[in-house]
């Protein structure tokens, strides 16, 4: 898996770096069973957990069975890929039927993968770009989401971009998917030549000028580009809708590892409490989102793979005492 996949064509208006308290609740004097204890833990914890579809990609499944899988594993939302909803709905299936399933499982949809070329140089292929995007987002919203990725797809290269222009890109993009109820969150990737590093996506999302303007993190991403997680303590709750949830192994070392080799969340050396801890200390609570590509878990049976990453989830979160 290379760390800048080429495109297979992959609210709250306040200010931008702002940070809110979160809202405790208690529970009072009441004897709860144990089951009524666990639902209550349930409720309380702060995050939305979702499963990336990239994590059980290797099980060749269509975006129903995806779907089937997340909320029968236990999901509160998912993150689908428009390459498999696009190859669902070209089979001869609905999105109203995905929909439908979505609903039916209690699931939301946080977020969306897409690689819309919407920063490239080339004024017609940008233009191609974000009418690919406008139909992500028309995608998307018939399913009840209400926000997609934006990475630099398409960018790199001889393709020699300046932040300034990536930041009046983002903003044409910010534009459009206001008019289509959908908001495009910029994404880094660890390295990458234009938006590669955490500094780098805020600029961008600041310098866009825009009040939907949020920035789409990821645990592996932030250290393969060589930023600090104390970048989230620049962010609050607007600008972290959603987060890529993985961990990272401490070989290969950060100048060779590559996509594929990202563990479930607590089997890396990543500080993922404190990741979270920072994110309830500017009073944020983004959706976070498993996002692997590791080929052994895609040996696993489906089931075990998402279960598995959901319990990895949980379990650092409660590390985390959030």
């Amino acid at each position: 898996m290379q760390n800048f996949p080429e495109t297979d064509s992959p609210l709250d208006r306040r200010g931008f770096l702002s940070s809110a308290g979160l809202a405790a609740g208690a529970l009072g004097g009441l004897s709860l069973s144990s089951a009524e204890t666990g639902r209550a833990a349930e409720e309380k914890r702060p995050f939305k957990l979702c499963l990336n579809m990239s994590t059980i990609r290797g099980h060749e499944l269509d975006a129903a069975e995806e779907i089937e899988v997340a909320g029968k594993a236990g999901y509160d939302s998912i993150e689908p890929w428009f390459r498999k909803i696009n190859e669902y709905v070209e089979k001869g299936g609905s999105l109203k039927d995905l929909k439908k399933r979505i609903d039916d499982h209690g699931l939301t949809v946080e977020s969306a993968i897409g690689f819309a070329k919407w920063i490239v140089n080339d004024p017609e292929a940008r233009a191609a770009g974000l009418e690919e995007a406008k139909r992500d987002m028309d995608t998307i919203a018939q399913l009840g989401g209400m926000r997609i990725a934006a990475p630099p797809a398409g960018s790199g290269g001889k393709d020699v971009i300046s932040l300034d222009d990536a930041a009046d890109r983002y903003r044409d993009l910010l534009v459009l998917g206001e008019k289509m109820g959908v908001v495009p969150q910029v994404e880094m990737w660890g390295g990458h030549p234009i938006i590669g590093t955490v500094e780098k996506a805020i600029y961008v999302a600041v310098r866009a000028g825009h009040p939907d303007a949020c920035f789409l993190g990821d645990v592996y991403h932030t250290y393969k580009g060589g930023s600090s997680f104390d970048s989230i303590l620049m962010m609050g709750p607007h600008a972290l809708k959603a987060y890529h949830m993985n961990d990272y192994p401490a070989d290969p070392p950060r100048e060779t590892i590559k996509d594929a080799d990202r563990v479930f969340p607590g089997d890396g050396i990543a500080p993922i409490p404190e990741i979270l801890r920072k994110f309830k200390s500017v009073g944020a609570a983004p959706a976070l989102s498993l996002e692997l590509f590791n080929k052994t878990y895609w040996e696993m049976p489906v089931m075990e793979c998402a279960k598995t990453g959901l319990e990895k989830m949980k379990a650092v979160i409660s590390e985390a005492g959030v």
